[in-house]
């Protein structure tokens, strides 16, 4: 049986409504969308996506980023970012995510002794996959950014043999609850160990390796997503990082593909959607929970961002959720 139809007859009989649903193992949720979503602005935790059955893109700054079958995202930074997502009710998107544990990956880092410097491809500005969508897997072509030392935080890996069967036991272990508790944690410890030997390794051990300007700005974002509601200067993130304004706003925006302001802004609206969807705060006190002084000021950055007023997306999230 080909790997595609091992891994749909895997998942399918997991999925009972679209979004985001838990699984048996802790670290892996499941996902499912029965339509198209268009381009949207959204955020993922440091994870693995790995989609069976559709597709996505993912728009940061000037990257296009795509995830299909046979390929898997590595998240390594909780980014603001645009998605796109393709599926039919005929064709659902189908995928799941496994979250990247910091202690769990740098037992791994430290286990494997892999040395920290970054992947040929990295380094030349070539690199595989298909994340334009232009190549074909496993094939070098030029990337569209220019050289750089920093590791990339959010990128699309084709999938190797020893990453499919390990993704593939995973699912069996899901579909079994005593496999589930007994072997889960080992599953995902496999697949992270794949993900740690792939192309992307380099940005998964430069979040437990602590050098150079990468975890610097790791450091800043941390303390931006500590407490998104404080007000931060670009001077005081600079500070704390050990750089200067200057070089601390130009490698902020080689890794996040935006201003430092821009960002804070993004992550504000993106955690005031998530407060509208789940809590039961009003407009103003989201406004004032994510840092906004002016509630006018909230709405229409919010509207200008996802379509819709505070209050009308709130609704017609809460009617998806209630017919999902």
């Amino acid at each position: 049986m080909p790997l595609s139809s091992r891994l749909l007859a895997l998942i399918e009989p997991m999925i009972d409504r679209d979004g985001y649903m838990p699984s048996a193992i802790p670290a892996v949720s499941l996902m499912a969308c029965h339509h198209e979503i268009p381009r949207t602005p959204l955020m993922y935790e440091p994870s693995l996506v790995i989609v069976v059955q559709g597709r996505k893109i993912g728009y940061l700054g000037d990257r296009e980023i795509h995830y299909d079958p046979g390929q898997y995202l590595v998240q390594t930074l909780p980014l603001p970012f645009e998605c796109e997502t393709f599926a039919t009710p005929e064709e659902p998107l189908l995928g799941l995510s496994v979250r990247i544990d910091p202690a769990l990956l740098s037992e791994l880092v430290a286990e494997t002794g892999l040395e920290t410097g970054l992947e040929t491809g990295l380094e030349t500005g070539l690199e595989t996959g298909t994340e334009s969508g232009r190549g074909k897997a496993n094939e070098p072509r030029l990337n569209a950014r220019a050289p750089s030392n920093d590791p990339l935080p959010m990128a699309s890996v084709a999938m190797t043999a020893s990453m499919q069967e390990a993704v593939v036991r995973l699912l069996r272990a899901l579909n079994d609850p005593l496999d589930a508790k007994v072997m889960g944690q080992a599953r995902v410890r496999e697949v992270i160990f794949e993900a740690l030997k792939g192309e992307q390794g380099a940005a998964l051990r430069a979040l437990v390796n602590h050098q150079g300007h990468y975890s610097q700005i790791i450091q800043a974002l941390t303390q931006m997503h500590t407490d998104v509601a404080q007000t931060t200067s670009i001077e005081a993130l600079a500070r704390d990082a050990n750089m200067s304004v200057s070089s601390f706003h130009q490698h902020f925006k080689q890794v996040t593909r935006a201003t430092p302001l821009q960002y804070l802004k993004r992550l504000r609206l993106i955690k005031a959607r998530q407060l509208l969807s789940h809590d039961d705060l009003n407009v103003n006190q989201t406004a004032d929970a994510v840092g906004y002084r002016s509630v006018a000021q909230f709405s229409r950055d919010y509207k200008r961002t996802f379509g819709l007023s505070p209050l009308k997306d709130r609704r017609h999230t809460r009617n998806l959720n209630d017919t999902g």
